[in-house]
């Protein structure tokens, strides 16, 4: 089992996307996605812009891989797809992509397109370029804004800046997982911390 922590730029709940019942991470963390695998889990602590530094923002532990078509066709995940003139959660929906025809990957109407609708080639490079996995998990809790203070002890837990961190010592990574999992909450428990 592997852990892989990173900073939630943008805390909006399209990535991840806790919403109906399954956490996804299906845009971004494109790194994180192509290497995960069944069992890892993954964390993702706030910002300073959000005055969340030191918060954890989310964990999911992962227990199913899919790719963009069969996320995209899979009616489990048809509620993720978003809803640009519905509710906020709708409207951050994760499930945009699948493959075309002739070769690339459709964009639909997201967080991840341009305001007019149209697609943005640079999310969707960043998004598609390196891996089509969407990561999903049942057993996850996402504090959004009430996001859980991570103890000083386990500061070597949190990543600084852009990428993620994996590699932990066996003792260090079993101390932190009491920890983290000592919370009973799960599933979606506050809404985003970059909501208005």
């Amino acid at each position: 089992m592997t852990l892989h922590s990173y900073v939630i730029e943008h805390d909006m709940g399209f990535a991840p996307n806790p919403f109906h019942r399954r956490c996804s991470l299906a845009a971004c963390k494109p790194l994180i996605r192509a290497s995960a695998t069944l069992g890892d889990y993954v964390m993702g602590t706030g910002t300073a812009h959000n005055d969340m530094r030191q918060h954890l923002i989310y964990w999911m532990h992962i227990d199913e891989i899919v790719d963009f078509d069969a996320y995209w066709n899979d009616p489990r995940f048809r509620r993720k797809r978003p809803v640009m003139h519905g509710s906020m959660a709708q409207r951050h929906g994760d499930n945009i992509y699948h493959s075309l025809p002739g070769g690339g990957f459709f964009q639909a109407d997201s967080f991840h397109s341009q305001d007019d609708g149209q697609p943005d080639p640079a999310n969707r490079d960043r998004d598609t370029g390196r891996t089509q996995r969407v990561l999903l998990a049942r057993n996850f809790a996402y504090y959004g804004k009430h996001a859980r203070s991570i103890p000083d002890e386990f500061r070597g837990f949190i990543k600084k800046g852009p990428g993620h961190r994996n590699k932990f010592t066996a003792a260090n990574l079993a101390y932190f997982m009491e920890w983290l999992l000592a919370d009973p909450a799960r599933g979606y428990i506050a809404e985003p911390t970059d909501w208005l």
